[in-house]
């Protein structure tokens, strides 16, 4: 019922919308008449304009036009230059001299504000800027100047809509070092990078100019497959992994592996046999499996399918919606979220506990599918009957009405939900089969009263939709406004026109980047198959016999390091602008942790200690809390040492200290096989080294916690400079996913700082060194030796490595505090005997370690701080 009272009101929703983009900005019925401008009245101006390049350290070209046109006040629309930005005659006097006789609408450039006007008695000058940027080969006009890169040259025209018959006094066009090419020859004087004419007629300034192939390469390319051919090849390795991730993990495998320790059954066993037990697990890792694959093939299908199979130009709007319609259907039902799938039982379940009824799932396989089915049908009626809405067969948006853009809207609305639904049900399938639900308080929901869950995200995925096309239509709003800002009346039929060609190519566009997105998903499946394999394990069937395995075992650590691949390694990629290596930087992160883990691994604290310390002295609870005890005794040991340096230490003598050190060292060694631990090696350091929780998976829950609310500043200092390059942020406010993806970056941001938490803390007793801010500076080398490559990449292709710098500095920042948080929870529990955290830390560290910790922490904001600033500068 739910959904139905919200589909009886989007219905009038999407009219009233469309009627507002009938009568929003053109209300006016007429088009603009276009009084005479009075040309010959600019005749004895003075003009001077300047072109500038700035293409160095930049990925994308930028164009800037700086014109000057001082008229006489014989002109008659000169004394309405002065009047207001808002007043018709200023905007037909100003549009009389910057686009003359030129349509409205036909310019896309950029003005960084009004034109300054300045007035005397005997002339009005006029101060113009505006800028453009080189995306394409197509031409691209820009104040005066009209630039054509095709080919391997670049044509620069003086092509001014006014003042064409007048010589200007000063014409000078800045190259930023580029080769050029004076075609006319009349240049007054020419540099090694600019141009200067006196006294010239437009026509005379003809410039050829030779960019180099860093400019060329990525305007081809964004015009070529190879882009393409890269995001598809991204897809294809991102499908890949997981399928190989999925084949490669089995329930032998996750019940066996080195650092393996058993205790003593404290309770009961459920009465379930052993044999039972196995083939429970391994029915669940098979059903898991054929999940996995299952979005893995299907995600590379879309994927490839939206890339490389269905361009935007080829097809109608029609034909896009029936291919794009039952497309979603079919990825809704293939998720199947009513599947019990490989859930686990509980922990604590037992044998007598009932089954999940036929009758529930049933029940929510029926609202899924009707719900699905309904928002389908909505789609598909306006196909069928787009004679009603005044559509086009093909849903041409050429000339549509009020109606038919709601029909369209429509559409798009309809066709963007089932996708959402689509990315939350397999969501769903995943973070349920996987365990990463804490509880079972969701699944008693959706089993208990599936209508209502379904209706309520329902709910939520439509207000979702709605605020991408609200994105869309405010984009184009502003789009139009800036197009036609000289325009007092524009004309309404171009703006409906303008605005039924946003609603039409809503759906795809939206869904294209929708599904560029989908990855995420692929991320979540890899982190509910390391969940569902690093659950509760049970030797011989009973829960009795827990198992307290250092790290990943092999399946599992590929999961780990694809994670830290996926999230935070790719960053350096799109750093560097290339997004046709995405594929081969996945590898390279993958091969750069493996590569890490091979040559830390012998030397990390618990590997150097030996199997036989780890079984005796770490096997149980127990143990771990008398190691903590160890600890404790041997950090006030090293501080009575040093109260006895100072002569401070009352009736405590160095040798009561020694001998209280060295009996510690023995209760180490007599752990040991024989051999005495290294000496270097303390008590101390085998606590932080084992860290807060008991398994590596909780260590990398703490850790990725941690690392996200720590990233949090880093985050909002790493979108605060994009909002500064005004590429970025105009591409934010005037393309149609420009806010979408602002948000999804913030989103992304804060998901990889948390995995790179993941990430240490599931490798933090795998990865060496004494103190813990050293597997934080590991962690980020293996980020960073890929990101050389990167680095190398940026400079061969002349654009700026320093954000690439900025990204790396926050990284280790993040990760070093979050392991001077983790050294904390070690020692959590005596928390309540110190006034601090800081008395704490001061303690587990002691005055020196604290000190080099404090002072590489502010080196690191020292770094961070600099190439901020010299990135804003």
């Amino acid at each position: 019922m739910a959904m139905t009272r919200w589909w009886r009101l989007l219905l009038p929703l999407l009219v009233l919308v469309a009627w507002a983009g009938e009568c929003g900005p053109a209300q006016a019925r007429q088009r603009d008449a276009g009084t005479d401008c009075m040309s010959d009245g600019l005749r004895g101006s003075t003009v001077s304009a300047t072109l500038r390049l700035e293409q160095h350290k930049r990925s994308t070209p930028r164009i800037v036009s700086d014109m000057t046109v001082r008229v006489p006040r014989q002109w008659p629309h000169a004394r309405h230059l002065t009047f207001g930005e808002e007043s018709p005659q200023y905007r037909q006097a100003m549009r009389c001299l910057l686009l003359g006789d030129e349509a409205p609408g036909e310019r896309s450039e950029w003005h960084p504000h009004d034109p300054v006007v300045t007035a005397t008695d005997n002339s009005v000058t006029v101060h113009y800027v505006a800028f453009n940027w080189i995306t394409s080969e197509n031409p691209v006009l820009v104040g005066p100047w009209q630039v054509i890169p095709t080919g391997k040259a670049w044509m620069i025209y003086l092509w001014p809509p006014t003042l064409q018959t007048d010589r200007w006094k000063r014409i000078e066009v800045d190259l930023s070092g580029l080769n050029f090419n004076d075609l006319v020859e009349h240049a007054s004087s020419t540099t090694g990078n600019h141009l200067v004419w006196k006294n010239a007629l437009p026509e005379e300034v003809q410039v050829e100019v030779d960019p180099s192939w860093q400019r060329l390469l990525p305007v081809k390319l964004s015009q070529s497959l190879w882009a393409t051919a890269g995001i598809a090849s991204w897809w294809v390795c991102a499908s890949a992994l997981i399928a190989v991730a999925a084949l490669r993990t089995g329930p032998a495998e996750a019940a066996t592996g080195r650092g393996t320790a058993r205790r003593p059954a404290m309770r009961k066993a459920p009465e379930r046999s052993a044999a039972d037990a196995s083939d429970t697990d391994i029915g669940q890792d098979v059903s898991f499996k054929r999940t996995l694959l299952e979005w893995a093939g299907l995600s590379t299908g879309v994927a490839l399918a939206l890339l490389l199979f269905v361009p935007q130009d080829r097809f109608s709007p029609r034909w896009h919606a029936l291919l794009c319609i039952p497309a979603g259907v079919v990825l809704v039902f293939a998720a199947r979220p009513w599947s019990l799938g490989a859930a686990r039982t509980s922990a604590g379940a037992g044998p007598d506990e009932p089954a999940r009824p036929a009758d529930v799932q049933r029940r929510q396989a029926l609202a899924v599918t009707a719900t699905t089915c309904a928002v389908a049908g909505i789609g598909l009626l306006v196909l069928l009957a787009h004679d009603v809405f005044g559509l086009p067969g093909g849903l041409g948006p050429k000339a549509t009405t009020a109606f038919g853009r709601t029909g369209l809207a429509l559409l798009g609305l309809v066709t963007v939900w089932l996708w959402l639904a689509a990315m939350a049900a397999w969501a769903w399938r995943f973070v349920r089969e996987g365990g990463l639900l804490q509880g079972r308080r969701w699944t008693r929901r959706w089993d208990e009263a599936p209508v209502r869950c379904v209706a309520v995200v329902g709910c939520l995925l439509a207000a979702v939709a709605m605020a991408l096309f609200a994105c869309a239509w405010w984009v184009n709003e502003r789009r139009w406004r800036r197009v036609n800002w000289l325009v007092e009346q524009p004309d309404p039929s171009a703006h409906n026109a303008a605005l039924s060609h946003t609603f039409a190519d809503f759906f795809y566009t939206d869904l294209r980047w929708l599904f560029a997105y989908s990855w995420v998903l692929t991320g979540i499946a890899l982190l509910a198959l390391l969940r569902f394999r690093s659950g509760p394990f049970w030797a011989d069937g009973r829960p009795g016999h827990e198992r307290f395995p250092l790290g990943p075992s092999k399946p599992d650590l590929l999961l780990t390091v694809s994670l830290f691949a996926f999230f935070v390694g790719v960053r350096a990629a799109r750093f560097a602008g290339a997004g046709a290596l995405y594929g081969v930087w996945l590898v390279l992160n993958i091969l750069a942790l493996y590569v890490l883990l091979a040559l830390g691994r012998r030397w990390s604290v618990l590997s150097r200690m030996g199997d036989r310390f780890y079984r005796v002295r770490l096997a149980s609870k127990q143990d771990r809390s008398e190691l903590l005890e160890k600890a404790r005794q041997y950090r006030n040991a090293n501080h009575q040492m040093h109260l006895v340096d100072q002569g401070r230490a009352a009736g405590v003598t160095c040798e009561q200290v020694e001998e209280k050190l060295n009996g510690l060292h023995q209760w180490v060694a007599t752990a040991c096989e024989g051999a005495d631990p290294p000496e270097q090696i303390s008590v101390l350091d085998i606590a932080l080294a084992w860290g807060p929780e008991g398994h590596w998976w909780s260590n990398a829950v703490r850790a990725a916690r941690l690392a996200f609310w720590f990233g949090t500043p880093a985050t909002l200092l790493l979108v605060y400079y994009e909002a500064q390059d005004s590429y970025a942020r105009q591409q934010a406010l005037y393309s149609p996913i420009g806010i979408p993806e602002f948000a999804a970056q913030l989103v992304l941001y804060q998901l990889g700082w948390a995995v790179a938490g993941f990430t240490l803390g599931a490798l933090w007793r795998l990865l060496p060194g004494h103190r813990s801010q050293a597997r934080a500076w590991l962690l980020t080398a293996a980020y960073g030796f890929p990101a050389v490559l990167a680095a190398a990449l940026i400079h061969i292709m002349d654009t700026d490595p320093r954000q690439l710098l900025l990204y790396a500095a926050l990284l280790l920042v993040i990760l070093t505090l979050t392991s001077i948080w983790m050294d904390l929870a070690t020692f959590q529990r005596e928390r309540k005997y110190w006034p601090s955290g800081f008395a704490l830390l001061l303690s587990i560290h002691q005055l020196r370690g604290l000190s080099v910790g404090i002072t590489w922490i502010l080196a690191q904001l020292a770094a961070v701080v600099t190439i901020y600033k010299s990135l804003t500068h």
